[in-house]
């Protein structure tokens, strides 16, 4: 009958299903303990008591193990029960072991093994954890362990060599600064100043022979910070010259040389046979397993995404996008490690020589056991390592070098180049990137 009416579409008969809750909980002899978001009771049912339980989610923290650690450390030194909870058993495995690696000590235990005022690691499915004031108690999931910060929408650069600045807070005094009608000058400070009786804040810009100039903070989208391809102090503009306006022009003249070559290059390129790297073997995936940390989504997709294009005869463009912190740097060990294990020469391009040598500290970690050689070229390092550096990638002595600027020099050269990574390319200027041009004919970018 059910089924009839249901076909044709009609409204069912009434019918009772299950039970009612009052009557259930008025026969039930036990004691019963009923949970709602709501402090309100069911039907006309009498509570014994009413519990109020206030709670309010956890901290985040976008996989920034040292900000855990600490915060960690301070919760213990409080006395507070810290709880991770992970999905399954090989989850809380893997996340023991990150835990250990930051040296964040916790005890593993099962949910029914739980002590108050202790550090615990136990598994339990739960969407995410939260803080329970009452009883010093903080619950963590891999959701506010790793979770992703959500992406903010590009940002419109209208000067090169700068970077927006969203508040005045920060900058700092003596940073660099470009101000798009009056060229490069260094923030002194913020001061009020009161002018037809109001009150307003300026920052103070400093420019040759001790000019300054007052910027109301609301006109601050006018104001960028300085970035610079090398390591010195850029020159100084001078207030009220046309030496700024010049070089405004001959940028914009030079930037649509570049976007004209670069069309060029890139038509020369998309007709060009670079190498195709084999499909990932066994030697790739024990790789990539003994990475110590969870993964995220974007960094797994991201990394098959660049390994497939490899995998292409045609030379690889990608470019990698992702805020600092998020994994940039695995994703581009993935791919420097599938060039190297075929045979090929990998060259990373970074912009400072401290960014070279901790770059080259990871990678040596990183690296360590499969056989593959890791060289840096920077100012850090004497004549003669340099010349003896240069004499390794020549002759493929050095399957992964890594440095600065120093790596577009003309006595650079490499035996069998395949993988060109570039960090941070918008801080390199015309000349290196005219360089860049010449290396990244066939190779994969």
């Amino acid at each position: 009958m059910v089924g009839t009416k249901a076909e044709e579409q009609l409204a069912l008969d009434q019918i009772d299903l299950g039970f009612e809750i009052e009557q259930q909980a008025r026969d039930l002899k036990q004691t019963t303990l009923m949970i709602s978001p709501l402090q309100r009771g069911v039907g006309n049912l009498k509570q014994d008591s009413l519990t109020n339980v206030t709670v309010r989610p956890s901290q985040q923290f976008f996989g920034q193990m040292p900000m855990l650690k600490s915060e960690v450390e301070r919760w213990q030194k409080q006395g507070n029960t810290v709880l991770f909870l992970t999905n399954t058993d090989e989850r809380a495995d893997k996340l023991a072991q990150t835990l250990a690696d930051f040296d964040v000590k916790v005890n593993q235990t099962a949910t029914d093994g739980l002590q108050m005022g202790r550090t615990q690691l136990a598994v339990q499915p739960l969407s995410a954890g939260f803080d329970w004031p009452a009883q010093n108690m903080i619950v963590l999931t891999e959701h506010e362990l790793f979770q992703q910060a959500k992406k903010k929408a590009p940002r419109r650069q209208t000067l090169t060599n700068a970077e927006r600045i969203k508040s005045y807070n920060e900058l700092e005094v003596g940073d660099y600064v470009v101000h798009v009608n009056h060229g490069i000058g260094v923030y002194e400070g913020m001061e009020t100043i009161e002018r037809d009786g109001m009150k307003q804040d300026y920052i103070t810009i400093g420019y040759q022979k001790d000019d300054k100039i007052f910027i109301p903070v609301s006109q601050l989208d006018l104001v960028q910070k300085y970035v610079g391809a090398a390591e010195k102090a850029p020159k100084l503009n001078k207030l009220g010259g046309t030496e700024w306006q010049k070089a405004k022009a001959k940028v914009a003249k030079k930037v649509e040389d570049i976007a004209d070559e670069l069309l060029d290059l890139y038509a020369e390129r998309a007709l060009k046979k670079g190498f195709a790297f084999p499909a990932d073997d066994d030697a790739q995936r024990q790789f990539e397993d003994a990475f110590p940390y969870p993964e995220t989504a974007d960094q797994l997709r991201s990394a098959e995404e660049i390994k497939r294009d490899m995998e292409k005869v045609q030379p690889m463009d990608r470019l990698l996008v992702g805020d600092v912190g998020f994994g940039k740097t695995e994703v581009a060990m993935r791919a420097a490690f599938k060039a190297a294990h075929a045979g090929k020469q990998v060259a990373m391009l970074v912009p400072t020589t401290i960014l070279a040598q901790q770059h080259y500290d990871s990678f040596q970690s990183r690296f360590e056991g499969t056989g593959l050689k890791i060289g840096v070229l920077s100012r850090f390092q004497s004549t003669k390592e340099t010349k003896a550096t240069l004499a390794a990638a020549a002759n493929h002595e050095i399957d992964i070098l890594i440095g600065t600027h120093r790596i577009l020099s003309k006595d650079v050269a490499f035996a069998d180049l395949g993988l060109l990574v570039i960090d941070e390319e918008q801080r390199f200027g015309v000349k290196h990137k005219e360089r860049l041009k010449e290396m990244q004919n066939n190779v994969d970018v």
